[in-house]
């Protein structure tokens, strides 16, 4: 089992994923004209499915790694590239296509469950956030690891409903600048992170690296 500075990082990390504040302008976009009601429950559908999603692939990441006959070290690169792309797009401010596409957008206008797809679903766990959480489960198999990653799971997706929840006044407080400088230092965060996946893999897969 980890250290409490390992689980931290990793709330970190996953936070720096998801940017529950980079999702406020489209929710309250997709939500826009809609009671508050509708919004909390929104809210409340995004939450749940960030956690349902997460939780799903922490608890199958073993079985998707054999499945596809891949390595950890490989899913690392693979994972750490993901996340580098999507830092890069955070750094401009920007959605990443990763996280969220033209046509996803279209799509939302005719849906009812907004909260599942695409606020819960690829918009704040996508790619990215799942990689992550497969590859944090795997550092341990003891049982003790495996609940104390279903409880930063649970922490980050509070937060992120607490900040869906509170999307109008954050976003009338803070404003669309102050929304894409805080996007921008948590796209640097994630960038550095991402650049450390990347490494540890690189040393699994060619031991010779480290010299």
């Amino acid at each position: 089992m980890g250290n409490f500075a390992d689980y931290s990082r990793f709330v970190v990390t996953l936070l720096a994923i998801l940017t529950p504040f980079a999702a406020i302008p489209v929710f309250l976009a997709l939500t826009e004209g809609q009671r508050r009601g509708f919004r909390a429950r929104t809210a409340d559908m995004a939450a749940m499915t960030v956690f349902t999603v997460l939780i799903v692939s922490a608890l199958t990441g073993d079985l998707i790694l054999r499945v596809l006959g891949t390595s950890l070290d490989a899913f690392r690169v693979g994972g750490g590239i993901v996340l580098f792309l999507m830092s890069l797009s955070m750094l401009n401010a920007q959605l990443s296509p990763v996280q969220h596409s033209r046509e996803e957008a279209d799509e939302a206008g005719q849906k009812s469950a907004l909260g599942v797809v695409p606020i819960g679903m690829p918009l704040l766990v996508g790619p990215g956030a799942i990689s992550s959480t497969i590859i944090e489960m795997k550092r341990s198999p003891e049982w003790a690891h495996a609940f104390a990653i279903v409880a930063c799971i649970a922490v980050v997706c509070v937060a992120v409903w607490v900040a869906l929840r509170l999307a109008e006044p954050i976003g009338a407080r803070l404003g669309r600048i102050g929304l894409n400088i805080l996007n921008r230092i948590f796209g640097l965060l994630l960038a550095a992170i991402a650049v450390q996946i990347v490494t540890a893999g690189l040393l699994g897969l060619f031991p010779a690296l480290a010299g």
